[in-house]
């Protein structure tokens, strides 16, 4: 176990910043161990647990990676990552790098009453990604080794049995820019994770764009995080990026911050840390926790990027956050909008920084029906308006269509985002017909997103995989989201929508709503309500249901499943009552 100290901010005379211009991760990590900076773990009670140094962490990394090789694993052996957010994540997964493995994290998340559902999880990765090893802590192996059963893996184990290996005394192997560095499983929004690989070069082109231009780092930073580990923004912002730029960084469980959001803000206010992101709906799970005679205990002044991705941003999140933190110092300049995906390593654009976000006020009515954005003014009520975030330029290393089909469309034109650049994924693992849909031979990345360029930004309207067709009408399922939001009864991100067959097999939309209320009168109401809504704002009929709260199906990254929630809805036999609904409007 590492030791127990706090890393103080370094005296970065010490060692010279360098801005990720590395050509391998192991190289990397050679170059941060030759300063102090590190990383520190912090319970749910904002105490220290462990620390670990750059110094240490490539000791402790290299001889674990003899440990490995003692197995008789070949160059490119996948070696499987339960990724708790801990020391002995970080470990195994440079170790893989000094071994010549490739790690592959797996996601730390057991609802209760999920047993069956994380297992089967577990084992379609190990199998997908074809494991030859697999290391979890003693609160998750039961899972993992059921998990594995029938498969024939090397070895299964917590990182004290791994660490019990006799060291083989061959030599490390020499990580070349070409090797691939690891595999990260993307979280299956709308179907199962795909393994996208990433080569050492593939990932220092993405870090290189990211600490030198959408973050603009130096020696004087420092970063904080909950997100997980086996998430994109977790695994390459907060653990690639801290290193590869040489600063230090501060953990808190995933699981600590969603009982006690609010430690978010202690941390920032202890550790003076200057870099923090988070998807919106950590934002606004902060900012609903957070009580008024808590503010006075905050300082967040030395908070110089709040950055927001992961999924649509929601302006009004941002705007309540900005408003209630500033009396402890935090400014809303600070906020950055931005965009990227497991596909293209981590980050793609990124706003400008110390501007604070912005919008554009588009009639949605019109960007559906003829795919051009249309500005309206604030005051304007001709059609129906939405804010749509910008998430700034693209990075310089990348070049951005937005296509029509084969048809590259001008600036203000809504479609498909193509990306094509050094940070973009080589492939899906061991899945040749999927990676030939994705990523042309000439290397263009559909990204399956859609939106537009204006002045050489890039702002995202939705993805064309979620889009509800009813009667050859496009209709975003953000949109009713949208519209269940503006509801007092409904929080955000409470509300999924999506099409469902009826006995005919015509696709109607549904629209699920956590609901909190336990009224039978003021639930009635509410569902009529949104019925009306729908009806009236957007011209069409929808079934709306209230679910039970912490219900509706979720990613391993947190958001929201709309594939999984449309096919729990249909495997419910909710498929009588949409049709007596169909009944009555038609």
């Amino acid at each position: 176990m590492p030791n127990v100290n706090v890393i103080a901010t370094p005296a970065r005379h010490l060692l010279p910043f360098r801005s990720a211009d590395f050509s391998t991760l192991t190289e990397a990590l050679d170059y941060a161990a030759k300063g102090d900076t590190g990383s520190n773990f912090y319970t749910g009670r904002g105490e220290i647990y462990a620390s670990i140094t750059y110094r240490e962490l490539r000791l402790q990394s290299i001889e674990l990676a003899h440990k490995l090789m003692g197995l008789g694993l070949t160059k490119g052996d996948r070696v499987a990552l339960v990724a708790e957010t801990n020391p002995e994540f970080i470990q195994f997964f440079y170790a893989c790098q000094y071994a010549g493995l490739i790690p592959v994290a797996l996601p730390a998340s057991v609802k209760v009453g999920a047993h069956s559902a994380y297992v089967a999880q577990l084992n379609q990765l190990l199998k997908a990604s074809d494991a030859e090893i697999g290391v979890a802590s003693e609160g998750y192996l039961p899972f993992l080794q059921e998990a594995s059963e029938g498969l024939s893996m090397r070895m299964l184990g917590s990182p004290e049995a791994f660490n019990a290996l006799p060291p083989d005394q061959q030599p490390l192997h020499q990580a070349e820019p070409d090797d691939i560095s690891y595999i990260q499983y993307t979280s299956g929004s709308t179907r199962f994770p795909r393994g996208v690989v990433i080569k050492h070069h593939t990932a220092l082109a993405n870090l290189q764009g990211i600490v030198a231009h959408g973050l603009k780092m130096s020696g004087s930073d420092r970063m904080m995080s909950w997100l997980p580990f086996y998430h994109d923004m977790g695994l390459v912002g907060f653990v690639l990026v801290p290193m590869a730029a040489q600063v230090s960084v501060d953990y808190l469980d995933t699981r600590e911050f969603a009982m006690r959001p609010r430690q978010w803000l202690s941390l920032m206010t202890k550790t003076r840390a200057t870099i923090s992101f988070a998807p919106s709906f950590g934002y606004d799970l902060c900012a609903r926790r957070v009580r008024a005679n808590d503010i006075a205990t905050y300082d967040l002044s030395n908070w110089r990027v709040a950055g927001i991705g992961a999924e649509m941003i929601r302006p009004q999140t941002l705007e309540y956050f900005a408003e209630m933190m500033e009396p402890a110092g935090f400014d809303r300049r600070a906020l950055l909008a931005c965009y990227g995906m497991a596909e293209c390593t981590l980050g793609i654009s990124f706003s400008p920084l110390w501007t604070g976000f912005s919008t554009h006020h588009i009639d949605s009515d019109h960007l559906s029906d003829h795919h051009e954005v249309m500005l309206m003014d604030e005051e304007d009520t001709q059609g129906r308006g939405r804010h749509f975030v910008n998430c700034g330029t693209p990075m310089p290393c990348f070049e951005v269509e937005i296509r029509d089909d084969d048809r590259v469309l001008e600036d203000w034109r809504s479609g498909m985002i193509y990306l094509r650049g050094p940070s973009v994924m080589s492939g899906y693992f061991n899945l040749p017909e999927e990676t030939s849909h994705a990523l042309s031979e000439d290397g263009w990345l559909n990204t399956g997103d859609i939106g537009y360029l204006a002045d050489g930004a890039l702002t995202i309207t939705g993805r064309k995989k979620d889009l509800i067709i009813i009667h050859g009408r496009n209709i975003w399922p953000q949109d009713l989201e949208h519209v269940a939001e503006t509801q007092p009864e409904v929080r955000s991100g409470d509300s999924v929508a999506f099409s469902a067959p009826n006995s005919k097999g015509e696709e109607l939309c549904v629209l699920l709503v956590q609901c909190r209320q336990r009224d039978p009168g003021v639930r009635n109401n509410l569902v009529r309500r949104l019925t009306a809504l729908v009806r009236m704002e957007m011209s069409l009929d929808c079934y709306v249901e209230l679910v039970p709260v912490h219900s509706l199906p979720k990613t391993s990254s947190g958001k929201l499943s709309r594939a999984k929630a449309r096919l729990d809805f249909i495997n419910n036999n909710n498929m009588d009552e949409l049709n007596a609904a169909d009944a009555e409007v038609a």
